[in-house]
This record gives structure tokens, sequence and C-alpha cells, in this order.
């Protein structure tokens, strides 16, 4: 059973722009071209949203949660690829393993964010430390917020998100505590709470309040009326920088392990495919076997030359750590793919037998 424990500083590690960001490490020629992730990569079709967009594209007015097809009507040339939810796992559960060599509590709150409790004098040099690890280890960029509690950490990430960066040495951190919660907070709106949605702000708004410091001279039982009980006291408490002090670290296990590998020179040839296919396929092995892990499915990564992206799977009929046994499946699904373009990256993904039901 997890306990929440609360510390004296909470860190807020946010990654940059992730999806794009594990994208331009498996194919190094995307980096500062327009890259969006969405669907399965096809930005004509109808009902897919981006989930991420590089800074280049967000320059040019596209954003997460933005139809598909809108982004292309702005940005016709970027580079569109599909959601590759495995890939994505197998990155940020490589970057919470290096958020917990540190040895501090780790409350994981999605691919690309969690927060670190910490008792220790200095925590922006414990940020540093982190987003050099996170640089070195995992190849990723990360912003970090500082404060008391997790909300506070949270928009602590936000400022630092908009510092200049001048150089690839650059860090992104930022405190904000009591000491300049009013100079920075106060006479901004009330959107920029955390958890504060345009529906909140726009009620606040109606009431005579938009700015946060208007909300923090609101008395407590007219927010109460407003809002009810519980958000009305959260507002409240919000406003004056409060939050939830605690972090609750949960246990941990990778559910998979993967590698990928982008190629200098195109493959074209069917035997060197496979070649290929089966040093990733020994190499992941090799990191199952190191922890003692069972494999119970395989998924195989195609991109080719145009960026075509596309990954099949299939789950194993008995759960094993035989190279015999799993090799074979690997080529089996290489040989699905349509193979007649060149192929510039190639991805094994091991699943991983856990307690849940999707392994047994």
């Amino acid at each position: 059973m997890t306990t929440a424990q609360r510390f004296g500083a909470i860190l807020h590690v946010d990654l940059d722009q992730f999806q794009v960001s594990v994208e331009r490490l498996r194919s190094p020629e995307l980096v500062d071209v327009p890259v969006i992730v969405g669907g399965n990569g096809d930005p004509t079709e109808a009902r897919k949203v981006v989930t991420c967009a590089s800074y280049e594209a967000r320059a040019q007015g596209v954003r997460a949660g933005m139809p598909l097809r809108v982004a292309h009507r702005k940005m016709p040339d970027a580079v569109y690829l599909p959601l590759d939810a495995p890939a994505y796992d197998v990155a940020s559960a490589d970057v919470m393993a290096t958020l917990r060599s540190f040895g501090h509590p780790v409350e994981v709150w999605g691919w690309d964010e969690a927060y670190l409790g910490a008792d220790v004098d200095d925590p922006a040099a414990l940020a540093s430390q982190i987003i050099t690890a996170i640089a070195d280890r995992n190849g990723l960029r990360a912003s970090i917020g500082i404060s008391d509690n997790k909300q506070r950490a949270k928009m602590a990430t936000n400022f630092a998100k908009k510092q200049e960066v001048r150089d690839a040495a650059s860090q992104r951190i930022f405190r904000l505590d009591a000491g300049n919660w009013i100079e920075l907070m106060g006479e901004g709106p009330t959107k920029e709470l955390w958890s504060v949605g345009p529906k909140t702000a726009k009620k606040l708004s109606a009431n005579g309040v938009d700015t946060v410091n208007q909300l923090i001279a609101t008395p407590k039982d007219d927010l109460i009326a407003t809002f009810g009980p519980h958000q009305g006291n959260w507002l409240y408490v919000l406003s004056r920088g409060g939050g939830d002090a605690t972090i609750t670290a949960e246990p941990w296990l990778a559910r998979s392990h993967s590698k990928s590998r982008t190629y200098a020179t195109d493959i074209t040839d069917a035997a060197e495919l496979h070649a290929a296919i089966a040093e990733l396929t020994r190499e992941v092995l090799d990191q199952v076997l190191a922890e003692q892990r069972v494999v119970f499915r395989i998924a195989i990564t195609v991109r080719t030359k145009t960026f075509y992206t596309r990954t099949k799977s299939r789950k194993l009929p008995e759960p094993t750590i035989a190279l015999d046994d799993i090799e074979p499946v690997c080529h089996a699904l290489l040989d699905q793919f349509e193979l007649d373009r060149p192929v510039r990256l190639l991805g094994v993904r091991l699943d991983l037998v856990t307690d849940d039901e999707e392994s047994r």
C-alpha cells in the first residue's frame, strides 16, 4: 500500500514537446523540421486531432487538440506522424527510471510529467542535475518548476517554459513560492491558476472576479455560495498559492522494452531488413533477460523514407524468454508489411508480463 508523504520541496518535471522529441530521437533529420503528431498520421482523416506539435508548428498556430485537417490547412508541408503510444510508453518509463535514480519519491502524472518530492537544501541544484541526467541518458529536454505544493510547482513550470533558451546548455528552472506569488500571479487572470478552466474563469468574471488578487479579496463564503463547498474552498486555497503538498510514489515496473534504429542509408533489401530485425530483437531481449522478465507480446515498427510509419503486433501463444520463440514472430510481423518503399527506421518492442489482466 502506498502512502502520501510531505516534503520541503516539490519539483514538477515536464518534458518539452514530448511526442515530437521521441520521434526526433528515432529520426534525427526531423530536428528543426515542423512535426505534427496525431491520429494515424494522415492529416486529411476526419475526426482526428493533433496530440503534439513541434515548436515550429506551434509558431504557426498549430496546437494540441486542433483537428488535423485544420493543422494541415495551416501547414500542408509539415511532417505528419501517427501517434505511437507504445513507443511513448517506453520513452516515458525510461525517463521516470532516471528520475527515480536520484533516490527521491516520484509521482507520475502521464507520459511527459511527474512530481518529485525532496528534502534538500538546494532544490534548484537538484533540478539542474535532473535536467542534465534526462538529456544525457534519455536524449530529452525537460523544464522544472519548484514550489512547496504540486499546484504551485506546476504553475512554476509554466514560468520556466517562458524563459529564453540561449544555447543548448541553458536550463529552464523556476521557483514560485510565497515570496513571489503575489508579484507574479496577483494581477494575472484567474485562468492562470492550475485547474481553473474556461468555464470557471467565465463564472468568476460574471461575478466581477477577473484577476488572482480579486479572487483573493473575495470572501470564502461568497465563493462557496457560488461554486459549492468543494470548489469554493479550493478556489480560496488555490488563489493564495496553496495546494496538495504530498507525493504518492506508486510502485513501478516497466511494461515493455523497445529499441529502434534509424539507418544512415535506407534499406531496400528484404534480407538486410530481416538481419536488422534479428539484431534489434537480440538487443531488446538481452535487456529483458537482465531484468528477469518474461515477454508476452511483440510489436514491430517500420518507418519508410517518406516517414510513413506503421506498427504491427502479435500476442505470443505463451509468455516466453526464448529467442527461438520470439525471433520468428518478429520476422513474421515484418513480412506483413508491404515493403515497397525504402525503410529508414525499424523498431522492436517486447511487452512484458505484469500482474495486469492484459498480460495474462
